[in-house]
């Protein structure tokens, strides 16, 4: 059973104070919610804005005739909520085949002329909120004096422009008031470090920055290339990361990618999932992951929190990497410059779990029958990783602090081969809590 921590002030107080703080925001790609209806959305803002989730980023790619329909419905909810939670675009300029066109029906300037004065469209500096996914061809569209911003007006545009390194993309300040990087998951067999981070923060000379948090990365759907970059410590490590970048806005990657293996939202309906992805997302929620979110979104914040019981989130393949054929996925991905692997060389078996201590305590981790492993937790945020070491059996962890356990879960057993019926590894992790 899950359950989220409470947070410690007032949903409704602090999101209609984020344009003058930080805020975080959920990814969401609306091509794959078409069996969404306005009470679907409901929910989605409810679970999100219980967690300290400030807004949705309304990923729409062009063309997608579910689009219109579904972004009416987002809004729908959001507004019936009357929660102070938040969406506003990114416009996708890569997801759905065609670059999107400028101005017209159907168009960038249509949807912010449409929505930009919702109650439920994010705002910031007085001006609503834009991004995109990609888009480089059309720089000179956004520009100060050009043909979007002289039929929309004033907007706060923060682009993903991350193929252009941030180097290039500084010869652009003048016509963006941020920047968002899509670096977010580390290269090869190695750890996510601030490294590109920095990068961008020093590039864009003090517009503001908006960081990526992303748990994991296996891209299974069918056509073109499958590959996978390495989670592992992923969530933990990046959520410790922006206590370190300390950026103006955090956007978490992604609330419903199911075909990347990167959703952190709820799994409702199969008919949103991907092709060919399927088979690995079946059984494997990843909704513990929202289960810490408002202890790290108050760190972030700065704001305060009490602890208020122990609690644990872990997440781990189900068996070893090499335990089944790659069915043609590579580790890295040559298209975006990268020297590909095997994926067996990138992710490391083992089991990646985080504490949550009220007080300083130990936590017991055993898989199946095999010994039981201790370690020594702080008050506070805790995290650690184990290896497999070729163990077997369903993963049982507990909080233990005086000789009494606060608290204990058991997780999907690990095998030591696959048990997908077509024989492949499966590369998305399951997730649990307690």
């Amino acid at each position: 059973m899950r359950f989220l921590l409470k947070l410690p002030f007032a949903l409704g107080l602090l999101s209609q104070a984020v344009s003058a703080q930080k805020a975080v925001f959920a990814h969401v790609v609306v091509g794959n919610t078409a069996a969404h209806s306005q009470a679907t959305w409901a929910q989605d803002i409810q679970l999100a804005r219980n967690t300290g989730i400030d807004a949705f980023v309304l990923n729409i790619a062009y063309p997608d005739g579910n689009i219109p329909g579904q972004v009416a419905n987002a809004f729908a909810a959001a507004e019936a909520a009357g929660s102070g939670f938040k969406l506003f675009f990114a416009f996708d300029y890569l997801g759905g085949g065609q670059r999107w066109p400028s101005t017209g029906s159907n168009s960038v300037v249509s949807y912010l002329n449409q929505y930009k004065n919702s109650p439920a469209y994010f705002r910031y500096n007085n001006a609503p909120f834009v991004s995109t996914f990609e888009g480089v061809d059309d720089i000179n569209q956004w520009a100060e004096g050009g043909p979007i911003r002289s039929a929309v007006g004033a907007i706060y545009f923060v682009p993903d422009w991350s193929s252009l390194g941030p180097q290039n993309f500084a010869s652009h300040l003048n016509n963006v008031q941020g920047a968002f990087s899509w670096e977010m998951w580390p290269n090869g067999a190695s750890n996510k470090t601030t490294d590109s981070d920095f990068a961008w923060k020093g590039a864009i000379q003090g517009k503001s920055y908006m960081m990526g948090v992303s748990p994991w990365f296996f891209h299974s759907t069918n056509g073109g290339k499958k590959w996978v970059w390495r989670g592992d410590d992923l969530w933990a490590d990046r959520w410790a990361q922006t206590l370190q970048v300390n950026p103006e806005f955090v956007q978490i990657v992604t609330w419903n990618d199911f075909g990347e293996s990167m959703y952190v939202g709820p799994v409702r309906f199969g008919s949103e999932i991907a092709s060919g992805a399927e088979v690995y997302v079946d059984g494997q929620s990843h909704e513990s992951w929202l289960d810490f979110l408002p202890y790290y979104i108050a760190k972030y914040k700065g704001h305060p929190f009490d602890i208020t019981r122990d609690q644990m989130q872990y997440w781990y393949r189900t068996h070893p990497a090499a335990a089944g054929s790659t069915c043609g996925v590579v580790g890295n991905n040559a298209d975006q410059g990268q020297q590909e692997l095997s994926p067996n060389a990138v992710l490391q078996d083992g089991v990646f779990f985080s504490a949550l201590l009220s007080s300083p305590a130990e936590v017991h981790v055993q898989i199946g029958n095999n010994p039981v492993t201790v370690y020594s937790g702080n008050s506070g945020i805790n995290h650690w990783s184990q290896p497999f070491n070729g163990q077997t059996g369903a993963p049982k962890f507990s909080v233990v602090r005086g000789g009494s356990t606060t608290g204990s879960g058991t997780g999907k057993a690990i095998t030591a081969s696959t048990t997908l019926a077509n024989g492949c590894s499966n590369y998305n992790p399951w997730v649990g809590s307690f």
